[in-house]
């Protein structure tokens, strides 16, 4: 006799279950979808539990279409920390006044992209890599986040993504007006500040360059600046939506001496 599958569903919902393949076809009856429609669902993607009850697609390492360098403003990220926070980025100990530091490269598919990919090493960072990184990506946390969850992707390794990291780095010219920031009621216009980008670093167009903006002010928060494989500048994939990124028309840029500034001035009269 052949049953349907919502034959075997109600069969098995009145006997003992026994063996993993009895369990799958009892979650797809409970999930209202058989064995065909559940494989189409998963996009082509092997699926794989995690320990906060949702599913994540396992990507292969390598297999990307290209990179965006995110370079974060730092007075932005130090205002919206806790006082005390004991961030070394942050803190007037540190010595160092940052403005645009690395905050990564990002394996990226035209829209959506992988992470958190199988590597031999396991997404370990070593100290003596983290150590050299510090200059341009000031936290360990950020490193090793940044290496476990994006840089496992690249295919590259450890010492090559950190190598190909610092070389896409190096390879951008921070337009001089953002160098040193002192002025604590700088406004700039969202055009203007991609301008000066697009200026300075000849090779790079208007499509491969976005501002990310956000909180009070609004304020700067990144500037996101794509490439190819090579290490070429590219036009960007749909991810780096500028109208989502940054509405606004004009964004707040705190100076770098003065990363604990909360509120924002006024912008009325100011030059822009």
């Amino acid at each position: 006799m052949t049953y349907s599958w919502a034959d075997r569903c109600r069969l098995l919902a009145s006997v003992k279950l026994l063996g993993v393949a009895s369990v799958a076809i009892v979650l797809s009856c409970l999930s209202g979808i058989g064995p065909a429609e559940a494989q189409r669902n998963t996009g082509g993607f092997a699926r794989e539990s995690n320990p906060y009850g949702r599913t994540q697609k396992t990507y292969e390492a390598g297999k990307f279409d290209y990179y965006v360098m995110s370079l974060s403003w730092s007075p932005s990220y130090c205002a919206g920390q806790p006082s005390g926070s004991g961030d070394v980025q942050c803190s007037p100990r540190s010595g160092r006044p940052y403005s645009f530091v690395l905050h990564g490269v990002w394996p990226q598919f035209e829209k959506g992209w992988p992470q958190d990919c199988a590597s031999a090493d396991r997404g370990f960072v070593p100290r003596p890599v983290a150590n050299k990184m510090l200059d341009i990506m000031p936290s360990d946390k950020l490193v090793f986040h940044e290496y476990r969850k994006h840089g496992t992707c690249s295919g590259l390794g450890v010492d090559g993504y950190f190598e190909m990291a610092r070389s896409l780095y190096n390879k951008v010219k921070i337009p001089q007006r953002y160098v040193d920031v002192t002025d604590p009621r700088m406004f700039v216009s969202t055009p203007d500040l991609l301008a000066d980008f697009v200026a300075a670093n000849p090779g790079l167009k208007p499509d491969g360059i976005v501002v990310d903006c956000g909180g009070a002010g609004p304020r700067l928060k990144e500037v996101r600046i794509c490439f190819d494989k090579g290490g070429n500048f590219r036009s960007c994939g749909r991810n780096e939506n500028q109208s989502r990124m940054c509405k606004a028309d004009r964004v707040y840029v705190p100076p770098v001496r003065a990363t604990n500034i909360k509120s924002v001035p006024s912008a009325v009269g100011q030059k822009i």
